[in-house]
């Protein structure tokens, strides 16, 4: 017997292929049909047995032909020459009695990857535009779109594309789902299909008819339709209304975006939507599928921001199950934080107190970090958890607590009486470098209140050269002079030995020259250095944080049921990497609206960050699109001010030249609504002070975004001109 793979096999299939006693049995035939496909699935080259897989497509068995027409679209780019036999072949199923013959050879013929293929398909995928059978039109309608894909610099057909529009009143809703899909691949370098008024009120009002995913497609495409008067607006915010409580994720949380972006100027509205979607968010919190379940957590912890009151009451549907992955439990230790209220406060730190002696470090620690995040709020409570916490004896944990009390101490200093007793008690050494930094910050910034302060700085000074890690250093330095302010006796010997190791000794020129300016500041006096140590304090008569204030819906809803609440950085991304409060707020979505002219509908963000290397591959890849002046008082400020200002508009500078270099020029990015701006701003002599010349480049190209950005860019250069003059 052959063995598998080799010539005789082949040769074998061959002479099978080609008997008229097994072509005469229509299931020997199948079978030997089926052992061809089942050897190209498993990567061996049938490729020789073309021109008989061709022939055996002659077929009226339906399941003959489907694998008949995956083994031609596999090996047609192999045989461009036989591969003319196998289009003849489906040009004539494509005139077949049967629609589900018609519709699979027109499937499978526009799936053929081969050069010159356009000339072949494109009459019968005209014709089945007009085919009787609903089938045959859906697949049709997709193959004009693989019919542009195929040729993209070709000129778009006009004709074809009015039948598109046309087929958008097709009795069959998958062909107009169909028709707006396609549309929007052939139209997007254009901006895609068009949604005007006779269109948005068909598919309103065929929208019941479609099943799951067509609803989820048509609602998104009805992003981009404007109503014209409030009564336009209340009709079709009518129509909707059903779909917000739709069994279906996918269109339960594309009506809810629909929704918020019609009633921008109702808050009223927007918030009986977001009251009437709760319970479909809710129950995809709890959908079996873990990537579900995730993008539903992350919405649910963005609609936080704005209406925390509304799940306060559904607290214990966001408690971790020990089967949950990671990320999942992450999210949801985030959520919980946001619900707590004076009535779940001590059920969720006890729930969260579970979590902190979790077998994964990174998820103890996280748990440590969210007690924290409440500790703002409800100090006592928190302090005695953290406390007893610290008699486990495991490194994370203790490190995590550390971190915790610094931010604390920072934010409620009516804690630290409490925190520097518990950390008088701590003798482990720990080895944790953010856990070294946060001890050694309380040891520095309240060694007076902590009797073993300098005892404890001194066994790290003694052990300096084995420490690895600059960021410790550098804290150990500034702990060390601020104990030395408070308690000089006990600490003057060792900042000597500290200052003279990292100026003659320390490899690493950060430490060196912190080091080096302490010494100058100490011979300049202790007043002094006493006064630019300090610092600002936090007044010790404020109470407890009572929490963030809520942001508005608009600040988030344009990025609603999208990808972009799944990538943004949420604050349990900064508790693993900081651990504290300082990411409260540091990660939300920064966006920046133009309230005034033409562009009012533009939003420019600094998120995702660019390096200067993207840039300038960016730069080098991209065609210009816009070089112009523009007239504008020029600030008369350094340029690390136009740095700072341009920032608060959500323009980052990453390049400038020097101060009084001519020509000048900076280097700008910025992101809006989608779309990467690259911009090149010369300031010459020859111009005058009111004249820049700008050059942008943009991906991908809209004008819209353009012109917003320039009027950004005035904007702010105009009210920094005013404030340095």
């Amino acid at each position: 017997m052959p063995y598998l793979g080799s010539e005789e096999t082949l040769k074998e299939l061959k002479r099978a292929l080609s008997n008229p006693s097994i072509q005469a049995d229509r299931l020997r035939y199948r079978n030997v049909v089926l052992r061809v496909i089942r050897l190209m699935t498993q990567g061996l080259d049938v490729s020789p047995l073309f021109m008989e897989m061709v022939k055996a497509s002659a077929s009226v068995d339906m399941v003959q032909k489907k694998l008949l027409y995956l083994y031609m679209c596999t090996y047609a780019p192999l045989k461009p020459d036989l591969a003319l036999l196998a289009i003849n072949t489906l040009r004539k199923d494509c005139a077949d009695s049967n629609p589900m013959v018609r519709g699979l050879a027109l499937r499978n013929m526009c799936n053929l990857r081969m050069p010159g293929i356009t000339e072949y398909i494109q009459q019968p995928v005209l014709a089945g535009l007009r085919d009787k059978a609903s089938y045959v039109r859906r697949v049709a309608v997709l193959g004009c779109a693989k019919m542009q894909n195929l040729q993209p610099e070709a000129e778009i057909d006009g004709a074809v594309v009015n039948e598109l529009y046309g087929l958008l009143r097709d009795p069959d809703p998958v062909v107009m789902v169909n028709c707006l899909r396609a549309l929007e691949e052939m139209l997007k370098a254009e901006g895609g299909v068009v949604i005007n008024k006779p269109i948005a009120h068909h598919l309103l009002n065929r929208l019941k008819e479609l099943d799951s995913w067509g609803q989820s497609d048509t609602l998104t495409f009805l992003l981009r339709y404007e109503p014209r008067d409030e009564a336009e607006l209340f009709d079709i915010l009518n129509l909707l209304d059903g779909h917000l409580q739709s069994s279906h994720g996918a269109v339960a949380t594309a009506t809810l975006r629909l929704f918020l972006r019609l009633a921008a100027a109702h808050p009223a509205v927007q918030a009986d939507a977001l009251s009437r979607a709760q319970g479909p968010l809710l129950a995809m919190c709890a959908s079996a599928s873990r990537e579900l379940r995730f993008a539903a957590l992350c919405h649910v912890r963005r609609l936080l921001r704005s209406v925390a009151t509304q799940y306060a009451a559904h607290y214990k549907r966001f408690f971790c199950s020990y089967s949950e992955p990671g990320y999942i439990r992450l999210c949801k230790m985030d959520i919980l934080v946001e619900l707590v209220n004076d009535e779940n406060v001590a059920l969720v730190l006890e729930e969260l107190r579970a979590y902190c002696t979790d077998v994964l470090p990174e998820l103890a620690q996280a748990a440590i970090f969210a007690i924290g995040r409440i500790g703002q709020m409800y100090s006592e409570r928190c302090l005695g958890i953290l406390v007893s916490l610290l008699g486990l004896r495991q490194e994370h944990i203790t490190s995590a607590v550390l971190q915790t009390f610094r931010d604390l101490v920072w934010l409620c200093p009516q804690c630290t009486t409490a925190v520097c007793r518990a950390v008088a008690s701590l003798e482990d050494s720990i080895q944790d470098s953010e856990g070294k930094q946060a001890l050694i910050w309380l040891l520095g910034a309240h060694g007076d209140k902590i009797s073993s302060a300098p005892y404890v700085l001194e066994d790290y000074i003694d052990s300096l050269k084995a420490e690895l890690s600059s960021l410790v250093k550098l804290e150990l330095l500034t702990a060390t002079v601020r104990l030395f302010l408070s308690r000089p006796a006990e600490t003057q010997d060792m900042m000597g030995r500290l200052l003279h190791y990292c100026i003659e000794e320390e490899g690493d020129m950060c430490v060196r020259d912190r080091a080096l300016l302490y010494y100058s500041l100490l011979l300049c006096g202790v007043e002094d250095i006493r006064r630019i140590l300090g610092g600002p304090t936090t007044d010790a008569s404020l109470g407890v944080i009572a929490g963030h204030s809520e942001e508005p819906v608009d600040s988030w809803a344009p990025h609603f049921n999208t990808l972009e609440l799944l990538l943004a950085r949420g604050c349990w991304n900064a508790a693993l990497s900081k651990g504290g409060f300082h990411s409260t707020g540091d990660f939300r979505l920064s966006v920046v609206h133009v309230r005034d002219g033409p562009h009012s509908s533009l939003s420019l963000s600094l998120e995702p960050a660019l390096s200067p290397e993207s840039f300038e591959r960016h730069w080098l890849e991209l065609d210009v699109s816009h070089v112009g002046p523009v007239t504008c008082p020029w600030p008369h400020c350094l340029p690390e001010a136009l740095q700072a200002a341009l920032q608060l508009v959500q323009i980052q500078v990453l390049a400038f030249s020097r101060p009084q270099s001519l020509p000048w020029k900076a280097y700008l990015y910025s992101h809006g609504d989608g779309t990467l701006i690259l911009a090149e701003v010369l300031r010459d002599s020859t111009q005058g002070a009111d004249h820049l010349q700008l050059t942008m480049k943009q991906v991908p190209r809209d004008k819209h975004v353009l012109q917003g950005f320039v009027a950004v860019l005035k904007s702010a250069l105009q009210a920094l001109s005013r404030d340095t003059s």
